[in-house]
């Protein structure tokens, strides 16, 4: 009797071919899924270092079925949205009639080890791009680790000068949004603010790129700001958007346009900041290390020197530039806070998407009042926020008063899920309007004679004042402080 030896051929990760030190001069590193603030300063920083670089548009739901048209079933809206709006872009380059695209392009994005498909998007993108036609496109990746190391391309060096121009342009990103969200809803010319943002957005990526003094640019951005004409006594709740990375940081249908239709509907939007990530990033490393002291004490306590030292970078960025900025800008949530607030819920030592972070941000985010409302948006099917959104019914139970909602995006159902967030935003905005009340009457105070007050003193219209944390929404808090000036 013969047998039949089965043709057994086990899976290999694709080896990419690398992008070459004799090719830095023509070819170009594209990037994206950030927002623009941010890439537009990434562009600025990546071409400082002496390559070419380039960011896709904002994904749009072309990209999505795109995406699902050359990819593998079953992948999470990140995936589809960023390979599908790759294969666009190249695309629109053979259309242009531009020859050797994948000589002159190359794609560039971060690599993990988690537990969700995060850990194979390359892998993915790879066969997405080979199913396009375009078998010899490359794929660059480099970890989020706090070790400085080499991307899969010996052409692009992952040195300290990288993650040093890498950490700068984030940083800044993260303060021309915030400064964004901050100040729009209440700006008295509309537009305003998004053009002053708009110009030292330029101006930044114009010195990340020459390397000229990035304070003085931030001093002026600062100047400039504060011209802006506000009125924070329009009572607005204020609604923290977390989740998932991808989702909660984009700006285009892969979240529905969530935070610019938010301020539509009258809400002050609280961003994430990337920083906030990259702080979680360095915090949970060192935190493995430690446990792994006792094991391997000479390796742990080198990688934690590192981890050490790039925080310490990270740091002294964020707190530079926040102090250019009138240290106006938010400081930066306490990890370790984070981590105690989640921690009876979530084990922080549970790593992979946002790990424990999602939870902690909801708890800080009522009991520090730093949000009215928090809305969780993640992709369909994202595990690991699909274990966060687990532990968020018992946050909730223990959390009654607490305004959350949680939100999957998939490209579709768009109008149900707007729905949802208008339903817990009435909830939100009575809640806005109760402090405020409650601070007017505590303080003996009629609104409208506060508004005349306003009206009489110039000074009360400056964006950047600081106002007092003691209440959650910026009117109630703007209130607190004009009648503390009035005296």
């Amino acid at each position: 009797m013969n047998t039949i030896t089965p043709d057994i051929r086990h899976y290999k990760k694709p080896v990419e071919l690398p992008m070459t030190r004799e090719e830095i001069g023509s070819t170009t590193i594209l990037f994206g899924g950030l927002t623009l603030n941010h890439e537009h300063l990434l562009k600025g920083a990546i071409e400082g270092l002496g390559y070419r670089a380039d960011y896709l548009p904002v994904p749009d739901n072309r990209a999505l079925q795109t995406g699902k048209e050359y990819g593998n079933r079953g992948q999470c809206n990140p995936t589809y949205y960023t390979v599908g709006n790759l294969i666009r872009y190249l695309n629109g380059l053979k259309e242009r009639g531009i020859k050797d695209i994948e000589k002159k392009f190359v794609f560039l994005t971060a690599a993990a080890c988690g537990p969700c498909r995060f850990g194979m998007y390359e892998a993915e993108y790879r066969k997405s791009l080979q199913n396009a036609g375009f078998d010899n496109f490359r794929i660059l990746t480099f970890e989020q680790s706090d070790q400085f190391g080499e991307t899969s391309g010996g052409g692009l060096d992952m040195n300290k000068e990288f993650y040093a121009a890498l950490i700068k342009s984030l940083v800044l990103g993260d303060m021309l949004n915030e400064a964004g969200y901050r100040i729009r809803p209440y700006e008295e010319s509309k537009g305003e603010t998004d053009g002053v943002i708009a110009q030292y957005r330029e101006k930044l990526s114009g010195a990340l790129r020459t390397g000229s003094p990035i304070i003085a640019h931030l001093k002026e951005l600062h100047s400039r700001l504060s011209a802006i004409r506000v009125n924070y006594l329009q009572v607005r709740p204020l609604v923290q958007i977390i989740g998932e990375f991808w989702a909660q940081t984009t700006e285009g249908d892969g979240n529905y346009r969530l935070a610019r239709w938010l301020e539509s509907e009258g809400a002050e939007v609280k961003l994430e900041p990337v920083s906030t990530w990259i702080d979680y990033l360095l915090w949970s490393s060192m935190l493995e290390e430690k446990e792994r002291l006792r094991i391997r004490p000479m390796k742990s306590a080198g990688r934690m020197l590192g981890i050490y030292m790039l925080r310490r970078l990270f740091l002294f960025y964020f707190n530079t530039y926040r102090r250019a900025l009138g240290s106006w800008i938010h400081k930066l949530p306490s990890q370790h806070r984070l981590a105690q607030y989640a921690n009876p819920y979530f084990d922080v030592h549970i790593t992979g998407g946002e790990g424990h972070l999602e939870v902690g941000k909801h708890i800080m985010a009522f009991k520090d009042r730093k949000a009215h409302m928090v809305v969780s948006v993640k992709p369909f099917g994202c595990m690991p926020s699909t274990l966060s959104d687990g532990v968020q019914s018992k946050v909730t139970s223990d959390l009654p008063d607490s305004i959350f909602l949680s939100i999957e995006t998939s490209g579709d159902a768009e109008i149900n899920v707007k729905s949802r967030v208008q339903m817990k935003l009435y909830e939100a905005r009575q809640r806005a309007k109760e402090e405020f009340t409650a601070v007017l009457s505590s303080h003996g105070v009629h609104a409208d004679r506060l508004r005349d007050t306003v009206t009489r003193k110039p000074g009360l219209a400056n964006p950047l004042v600081s106002l007092p944390q003691e209440y959650t929404g910026t009117a109630a808090n703007f209130a607190v402080w004009a009648v503390n000036r009035g005296r």
